[in-house]
């Protein structure tokens, strides 16, 4: 049986084999999208850096798939004392991606959730 913690490692193998391991870079922290020297509407890639190096890059895409993640930190969760650090609150969702989004040109459309910890006897946690 594959336990969640097990599923990334194995997922993030089999995209290395698929895609070539020359053809992927982590730790790259991707700050700007690059708009289309002919289509002014089109993302024609990405700038950024790494955290890890002094290196910059600068990636060329025919495609952009901006995956960066809500932002979950942008109201402060209802819950209190040790519920207010739990996992599913994550520190690294800042909402970057939506600032990118925006920024490129994109209609950012339904924020109109927000997420709830469902809260029962002796309990409280995210569910579906």
């Amino acid at each position: 049986m594959i336990h969640g913690e097990s599923y990334k490692p194995i997922i993030a193998e089999a995209a290395k084999m698929a895609i070539g391991e020359e053809n992927i870079y982590e730790r790259v922290f991707i700050f700007e999208l690059l708009k289309g020297k002919n289509d002014p509407n089109a993302v024609a890639g990405a700038v950024g850096f790494s955290v890890r190096q002094p290196k910059f890059y600068v990636f060329k895409a025919k495609a952009v798939l901006l995956a960066t993640g809500d932002a979950t930190l942008l109201f402060r969760p209802r819950s209190t004392g040790e519920a207010a650090g739990r996992t599913w609150y994550a520190i690294f969702d800042t909402g970057s991606g939506y600032y990118m989004g925006l920024k490129a040109g994109a209609m950012l459309t339904q924020f109109e959730h927000r997420f709830i910890p469902f809260r029962f006897k002796d309990g409280y946690g995210p569910v579906g």
